[in-house]
């Protein structure tokens, strides 16, 4: 009887055990129901990385080992060509005797070089090694055909004051030479404004008309001058 009674106490303990852990997972399920998980972030995105371009020095190897052509050998020197010429040096550039404006546009008085007769030169045309850029009352551009190199001076900079320097021997014959003879030669070579210059050592007397071309003299701000001027 007393093992009977221990029997039924040990299934009543069993019993009551068991109706408890039931209990506690219908519990557990219900607030597993009624839990509201939120989802957790997504990672980053990270892209893969891309392939690295294909390069020829990849492929240098083949290249140098390739043993059928003699040429392939990294260690054969090479000769480089020789560097070019330094740019000549810019020319002296052309002495100014004035600038003008008839109202056509500026026009410089130059002269290309020492010695050598005065032209009248517009921006845009050319002297010598020189395109005339820009004149002013106060400065003066050139371009060197050269190089298109730009140089600009002030008119002050540039002015022919002072007379040309002449060779001992040059002017060792000069000395010895008589003058030259005045005779009635005429106009010389035309000149963009459509009249003709006048020579050197030209007797002609004003008003004369010769080939279409009358002489005239006139006075400017640089001195007195005369032109062949075309008969209208």
């Amino acid at each position: 009887m007393f093992l009977n009674a221990v029997l039924a106490i040990v299934v009543i303990y069993g019993g009551v055990q068991f109706r408890n852990e039931y209990k506690a997972a219908k519990a557990r399920e219900a607030a597993l129901r009624r839990a509201r998980i939120s989802p957790a972030p997504a990672p980053p995105f990270a892209p893969l990385p891309s392939d690295p371009p294909v390069l020829p020095s990849g492929y240098k190897d083949v290249a140098m080992k390739f043993l059928f052509h003699p040429s392939r050998n990294p260690d054969v020197p090479v000769e480089l060509p020789p560097p070019p010429p330094p740019p000549p040096p810019m020319p002296d550039l052309p002495r100014v005797h004035g600038q003008m404006n008839l109202g056509d546009g500026p026009t410089a008085l130059l002269v290309e070089k020492p010695g050598m007769p005065e032209k009248a030169i517009k921006p845009g045309e050319s002297i010598g090694q020189f395109k005339l850029v820009d004149v002013t009352t106060s400065e003066i551009t050139f371009a060197w055909n050269f190089n298109g190199e730009l140089a600009r001076r002030s008119l002050r900079e540039l002015a022919d004051t002072g007379a040309p320097a002449v060779d001992s021997r040059a002017a060792a014959a000069s000395a010895a030479a008589q003058p030259a003879a005045k005779a009635p030669v005429g106009p010389g070579a035309l000149t963009g404004f459509g009249t003709k210059e006048c020579q050197a050592n030209d007797s002609t007397p004003d008003g004369t008309v010769v080939g279409g071309f009358q002489k005239k003299s006139i006075t400017t701000p640089f001195g007195k001058s005369c032109v062949w001027d075309p008969v209208k």
